[in-house]
């Protein structure tokens, strides 16, 4: 099975064939947030990680102490099931979800997207952890990780992909979260994270294994 890396840069290099022009854009607004360090300010490695209170698909609001309490938690940030390199992330994670289990860890996903809207309720009941709804981008900002997405990018997404983000994140139409994974131990100190404002790299979840594992 290829490695989500491997996934993820051959659904860049089909952009670039597909799209050149775009993707130059992209990878100069990349750069750009770069030299400015966007993504420095997330919360770091021996750092509490802030409270927080969501709801899940079904509204149901969800605790950051209540996940604690089964153990350490893996906590990943994705900006919404319209981008197709945080659905292969997705479905990276899903595939490893066995081992983060085994070693006692739980796992949960947050995107600005409405409850409901994130995943379909068949997807939701083949999901096996749990997705939670961040539609302000409040706890995405606590976190460090809250992004105002630069217009070339909102004009994309308008007029190419025609997503209107105000209605898809009930309000917020241009805050959007920086993919980051972070894994907090039971107590909620950050012990591993994944900061990178490049949306399509992602932490690859045998890193995440492997930090769980040195957990231990």
């Amino acid at each position: 099975m290829k490695t989500l890396k491997e996934q993820t840069d051959a659904k860049i290099e089909a952009g670039r064939k597909a799209k050149p022009d775009f993707m130059k854009g992209v990878d100069a607004i990349i750069s750009k947030a770069k030299e400015f360090q966007q993504g420095a300010h997330a919360i770091k490695i021996g750092q509490k990680a802030p409270s927080f209170e969501l709801p899940n698909p079904e509204g149901k609001s969800i605790s950051l102490d209540s996940l604690l309490d089964k153990g350490p938690l893996v906590v990943t940030f994705y900006r919404g099931d319209w981008c197709p390199y945080c659905n292969l992330q997705l479905r990276a994670l899903q595939a490893k979800l066995g081992e983060i289990h085994a070693l006692g860890a739980t796992l949960i996903a947050i995107s600005p997207q409405v409850p409901d809207g994130s995943l379909t309720k068949n997807e939701i009941a083949e999901m096996e952890f749990t997705v939670l709804s961040d539609q302000d981008a409040k706890v995405a900002l606590q976190y460090g990780v809250a992004w105002e997405v630069p217009e070339f990018l909102l004009e994309h997404m308008r007029v190419d992909r025609e997503l209107d983000l105000e209605k898809i994140n009930n309000g917020n139409a241009n805050i959007l979260p920086i993919p980051a994974t972070f894994i907090l131990d039971s107590n909620g100190m950050v012990t591993w994270r994944y900061v990178n404002v490049d949306y399509r790299t992602r932490s690859e979840p045998d890193e995440i294994i492997k930090a769980l594992k040195n957990m231990s």
